[in-house]
């Protein structure tokens, strides 16, 4: 549709009013007098230079050939068709051309502006699809403003809603069911788009307009998680494709690099890894590679030992993986990490010994390399439980793929295994193991003898512990049992006490109830006791008789 356009343009034999232009060798005849009386520029030129020089004067015109034919079309009084992805190239060579008010009524710079800022500012999709079409005239319209325009609409709507940069990459290690956990939830206000609308992808935009992008948004505040996931999808779409060169793979590479936020975590450290081993294949620059190194060393406890698994680069590879690096990282972990937090010191020294297990069959690593790496690891493990088993592990195949070792050499490598954190298990391998040195093999039969009396000591004084508990149990429950007989024995003792008196007292109280009632005795010592258990009984009265007082009391009932 183009080239048809174009070709009603073309002219072999010009008529005296128009002259022929060419843009990017391709030739238009247009009417110089519609031209001029539309373009302040161009109105210029011929004041002053012949028409036939035109062309000479326009070659470096800032345009393809579909964006000048749209332009002549307006001149010539044809209907101007503007769409999102013709607008900018308009624009920029409505504003080269001098097509403005001041010149013309009926000018397109205005006509342009105007679709610009109607249709495209208010939308993210139209914005980003308007600077994809400007890539090929990029240099003429990124000092034009219209960049700059675009940009701005484009940080404010990613301010009110981030998920346009994409969801953010959440690391497996972290727990992702934290109630404290913030989720981005835009105000009402805020929702922009209908629930069955697709953004487009930032990533489609050229490195020259995505780079000022990203780091705008990184200077105005957008949550850093949702920046790095569209620098994540950057690096996937450009740098780790086949179809781009290596110079624009390294560009994007360490653009990359210096865009990603500062924060900790907001990526997974297998991510990273992926994209330092970029850096290293691409030989990028050694800021860029530095400063992945940087970042997962801060994370380094979330790691995985087939990340550390960086094959080395350059023609010699003199060794299998990259071990120097995995160093520099180790170092930058023990510079930012706190002494608080034991578990990731733990999990980095157990990271570093299944490294050492992989790496240990290498059979170019160095003797020096290796212990150097075994004692980081070591060092990470001080002050804590830990045991020397994973070094030992590491060891013991060191020193089977490298046999050749004479005695003092492999007792250089054992030097760095402590017997005393060795776990019984591992003593007895280590005291049958042939590969390992004399002097080592002795070592560790005399600290299999000092751990057998010190177990063997130790149960001793558990069970004497537990026998000598046992009898002061038993005394004490004794003791006990004691009390309590010698208390149930005198408290027996006062009940048969008090049941003599009372069969004593019921003795009495019998003889003088069989005879007081029918012979009454003179004696004043058996009254007083007969009326004394009359008041027991309840009969109070002192006046009366026994007779009476029983009859009252049967009337009673």
């Amino acid at each position: 549709m183009a080239s048809r356009d174009v070709s009603s343009w073309l002219s072999k034999s010009p008529s005296p009013s128009e002259v022929q232009l060419h843009v990017h060798g391709m030739p238009f005849s247009v009417d110089k007098d519609l031209l001029s009386a539309r373009s302040a520029k161009i109105a210029a030129l011929l004041k002053e230079n012949p028409p036939e020089k035109l062309a000479f004067l326009l070659r470096d015109i800032p345009a393809d050939p579909e964006t000048f034919e749209l332009v002549a079309r307006f001149c010539h009084g044809y209907e101007l068709i503007l769409s999102t992805e013709n607008v900018i190239p308009l624009i920029s060579l409505a504003y080269y051309l001098e097509m403005t008010e001041s010149h013309s009524d009926n000018n397109l710079l205005d006509k342009t502006l105007g679709f610009f800022e109607d249709k495209v500012l208010p939308s993210w999709n139209e914005t980003i699809k308007a600077l994809r079409s400007a890539s090929s005239t990029i240099q003429q319209v990124l000092h034009s403003g219209l960049v700059d325009a675009c940009l701005e609409s484009l940080i404010y709507k990613a301010l009110a809603d981030p998920r346009l940069l994409g969801e953010p990459i959440k690391n497996s290690t972290c727990n992702e069911d934290s109630e404290d956990e913030e989720v981005f939830k835009p105000n009402a206000r805020r929702k922009l788009f209908s629930p069955d609308w697709k953004s487009e992808d930032l990533t489609t935009l050229s490195l020259q307009l995505y780079n000022p992008l990203i780091q705008a948004m990184n200077q105005h505040g957008v949550p850093p998680e949702y920046v790095a996931a569209s620098l994540c999808q950057y690096v996937k779409k450009w740098a780790d494709s086949g179809e781009n060169e290596t110079i624009y793979k390294r560009g994007v590479i360490e653009a990359v690099e210096r865009l990603l936020p500062p924060e900790k975590g907001i990526l997974p450290c297998t991510l990273l890894f992926e994209m330092l081993r970029l850096a290293i294949c691409l030989e990028c620059s050694s800021d860029c590679r530095s400063g992945f190194e940087i970042r997962i060393g801060k994370q380094l406890d979330q790691a995985e030992v087939k990340d550390l698994l960086i094959p080395s680069q350059g023609y010699s590879k003199e060794i299998q993986y990259d071990i120097e690096c995995v160093r520099r990282i180790l170092k930058h972990f023990y510079a930012n990490y706190s002494s608080t937090d034991v578990s990731g010191i733990l999990l980095v020294a157990e990271l570093i010994e299944e490294f050492l297990m992989e790496v240990a069959s290498d059979i170019d690593l160095r003797i020096d390399t290796f212990v150097s790496l075994a004692e980081m690891s070591l060092a990470a493990s001080l002050g804590t439980q830990r045991n020397s088993d994973g070094i030992y592990r590491a060891i013991n195949i060191y020193l089977d793929k490298h046999n050749y070792l004479t005695e003092l050499e492999r007792e250089e490598v054992c030097r760095v295994l402590d017997c005393q954190k060795m776990s019984p298990e591992a003593c007895e391998h280590a005291a049958k193991n042939e590969r390992l040195p004399v002097r080592f093999v002795v070592q560790v039969l005399f600290m299999a003898q000092l751990q057998l009396r010190d177990t063997i000591t130790k149960e001793v004084q558990v069970f004497d512990d537990k026998l000598r508990r046992e009898v002061v149990e038993d005394e004490e429950n004794e003791e006990k049992m004691g009390f309590d007989e010698e208390e149930v024995r005198v408290e027996m003792e006062k009940m048969s006490i008090k049941v003599m008196e009372l069969e004593r007292e019921c003795c009495t109280m019998r003889k003088e109830i069989e005879h007081g009632c029918t012979h009454q005795k003179s004696k004043k010592g058996k009254v007083s006791m007969w009326r004394e258990m009359k008041r027991k009984l309840g009969c109070v009265s002192s006046t009366h008789d026994c007779n009476c007082q029983v009859k009252k009391k049967k009337k009673k009932y």
